[in-house]
């Protein structure tokens, strides 16, 4: 029997296990904020401990430790970093109101799907890359190279004390090739991201009572005259590279099924949100001040600096206000048609499922922070059902898939360095 048809066979025979794992791992409530990853730190830890496998806490914020690992194999080769998250997005204090039908906390399973606050954002995907650790451990004298895992805890509000800490302080964390399990859809294999640029502009006037409009101008109708004005930015065109260009358009159909109708459309563009907007005191007073926050997401290809270009001019149109860059993730991407796609697409339809497509996220992700460094990043992971939403899940059988691609695909880059 081959490596590869034991690590399959271990899979199937202990498939219950790699199922109740995930169910236990999507009980331990890690929403963030506040971020207080303790208790799910200590399941991961514990199971860790039970199979043996290697690995040291690195908790810069004690209570957002993260997990850091290393198999050493005997013979020569590559360094392969698995990368995960443990912190979920929070849930509100009736989550009945929010519309959930299961308990957030609960990792329930239902008609083969199990429910839960970071089933799909990333507790499935992190599942994979620990099963991945654990089961390549066990075959360790027979690997090449090394493999890392590192299970962070401070992703969902893009903190200084997950990947962020690993990437600047422990070498360990950076390897040759980075392997994630964030929510992708099984169709689709993500080799970049879109960026996000944080800008909030206030709007300033003398202010005065709400009958004296001659008075002075209202800080709330400048604010929407800007708006308007920055919704030119969704207009603007930039060139990218070929090879990427054209991995885009083979791409839009499984685009639009990993990430709903019209996510192809969006991706080569600039896009506007404004996630908050704050103004006014009462209904009867001339607002002297509006304050909005812009969320603007860049395709790859496109800089910071040529965007905030376009944001400086637009902002000179407007001289009551004034703008402020409070965070900058410029876009990250890799080969589209690298070593490691290849592995994982032949992978996956050696599993007997479809070939799937090199896409582009529109969120961000921790494999960014790889790609930044020049180290090749690949996502592939489940569906994004409920993520950030009501009643979040995933099919077990897309979990039990995503374990065995990635298995699979880290003993065969392993093998082949």
């Amino acid at each position: 029997m081959s490596e590869r048809e034991w690590l399959l066979e271990a899979i199937e025979s202990e498939r219950d296990e790699i199922i109740r794992f995930f169910q236990g791992f999507v009980r331990c409530a890690s929403p963030n904020p506040p971020g207080d990853t303790t208790e799910a730190v200590r399941y991961i830890t514990s199971f860790l401990d039970s199979q043996g496998a290697p690995y040291r806490l690195v908790d810069p914020q004690p209570t957002m430790a993260n997990v850091l690992g290393t198999i050493q194999a005997p013979g020569p080769g590559r360094h392969l970093v698995l990368n995960g998250h443990i912190d979920v997005f929070p849930v509100g204090e009736d989550p009945a109101a929010e519309g959930w039908t299961a308990d957030p906390w609960g990792g329930e399973i239902k008609d083969g799907v199990l429910y839960g606050r970071g089933s799909s954002d990333m507790k499935a995907g992190t599942s994979a890359s620990i099963w991945t650790y654990v089961l390549l451990n066990r075959i360790r004298d027979k690997l090449k190279g090394k493999l890392t895992l590192t299970c962070v805890s401070d992703e969902e509000t893009f903190g200084p004390w997950g990947a962020r800490w690993l990437m600047e302080n422990e070498p360990e964390a950076r390897g040759d090739c980075c392997l994630n399990g964030e929510p992708s859809s099984p169709f689709s294999i993500r080799y970049g991201e879109k960026g996000l640029l944080w800008v909030t502009f206030t709007v300033r006037t003398p202010g005065a009572h709400g009958a004296y409009t001659h008075a002075s101008p209202s800080a709330t109708r400048l604010a929407m005259k800007l708006i308007q004005d920055l919704e030119t930015l969704e207009e603007l065109q930039f060139p990218i590279p070929d090879n990427l260009m054209r991995a885009q358009v083979n791409g839009r159909d499984a685009s639009d099924t990993a990430m709903g109708p019209g996510a192809a459309d969006v991706l080569p563009k600039v896009t506007l949100n404004i996630g908050t907007i704050h103004g006014g005191l009462k209904n009867n007073m001339i607002p002297h001040t509006c304050v909005f926050e812009a969320d603007i997401r860049l395709p790859i290809g496109v800089s910071r600096e040529q965007v905030m270009a376009e944001l400086t001019t637009v902002a000179a149109r407007h001289p009551n206000a004034t703008m402020v860059e409070n965070m900058c993730n410029p876009p990250s991407w890799c080969d589209p048609y690298g070593e490691m796609m290849e592995i994982i697409q032949n992978n996956v339809e050696s599993l007997g499922r479809a070939r799937p497509t090199p896409i582009v996220s529109i969120g961000g992700t921790d494999a960014r922070l790889w790609r930044y460094e020049g180290i090749p990043a690949y996502v592939y992971g489940p569906f994004p059902a409920g993520m950030g939403s009501f009643d979040e899940h995933v099919l077990v059988e897309d979990y039990l898939h995503v374990v065995r691609t990635h298995v699979l695909s880290a003993y065969d880059y392993l093998m082949a360095g």
